[in-house]
């Protein structure tokens, strides 16, 4: 009975794992697209495509074949009556070389809201859907193109407010920060390694954990961790800015030291 019953819950946990996973390829099966400029007009918008369909729908929207991967090419952007509604760049990124690790398409025509929209109503009814908010990085994380603190630092870098804290998204964008992570948990599985070994053989005369030193290295670790919590306070600063009183006796330079760090004339005495 006890045998039937794990059967039976072990074929219903593999059942709505293909379930999920069936959903799951449906879903990053289809292919996204959104205009990737921010709103408002200028010289050029952008409409990214992003998914299996993408070169397919861009052929049928240039009405020409597509120029080689990573090079400009010049195209006429056309309705479905075959009359021209923009003229712009196509550019190609192939799979997996691309930010998703998908096959993209970026679309660079006239930054009126109007004609962005034309093109990307034109690229739904050719069989893309509408991405949502973050998918395109979200299919990044998913595909290993990035991990985790990588995604964060690209909404880092797209808010950030001043230099430093633009910098510094970007190191953690090439994975600097993640790289330390990592570093760290290789050191703590090795560490874990000699605790293991010797709760696994202790009728062995090794003390393997006296011998290997790992207080020391265990110590060294500590301090290498409390050192990358202190590099992260101070990027949250740099992100969040900091609130900041000066203080001093009248005349001695309060506002003028304000002025300059603000680099223009904001102090009202």
């Amino acid at each position: 009975l006890g045998g039937f019953f794990f059967g039976y819950h072990l074929g219903f946990l593999f059942n709505m794992t293909l379930s999920f996973l069936g959903e799951f390829k449906m879903q990053y099966q289809t292919t996204i697209a959104a205009i990737a400029t921010p709103l408002g007009r200028g010289g050029v918008g952008v409409i990214r495509l992003s998914g299996p369909k993408a070169y397919e729908i861009a052929e049928q929207l240039t009405q020409k074949s597509l120029p080689a991967a990573r090079m400009a090419g010049f195209r006429q952007f056309c309705d479905a009556d075959g009359s021209v509604m923009d003229e712009g760049i196509v550019l190609c990124f192939p799979n997996p070389h691309s930010f998703t690790g998908e096959d993209v398409l970026e679309i660079q025509g006239h930054g009126s809201p109007v004609v962005l929209n034309m093109l990307l109503k034109r690229c739904l009814e050719l069989g893309c859907r509408m991405a949502e908010a973050g998918e395109f990085t979200k299919r990044a994380y998913l595909n290993g193109k990035l991990d985790l603190v990588q995604a964060e630092s690209i909404a880092d870098l797209i808010h950030a407010e001043s230099e430093a804290s633009a910098k510094g998204a970007l190191k953690s964008l090439k994975g600097e920060f993640s790289g330390q992570i990592q570093q760290i948990n290789h050191q703590l599985i090795h560490l874990r390694m000699f605790v293991e070994a010797t709760l696994d053989f202790p009728e062995e005369d090794i003390e393997f954990i006296a011998n290997a030193k790992i207080k020391s290295k265990l110590e060294l670790l500590q301090q290498e961790i409390h050192q990358l919590l202190g590099s992260t306070k101070q990027g949250v600063i740099l992100n969040n800015g900091a609130n900041i009183v000066i203080v001093g006796r009248p005349n001695v330079g309060k506002s003028s030291l304000l002025n300059a760090l603000a680099n223009e004339d904001i102090a009202i005495v």
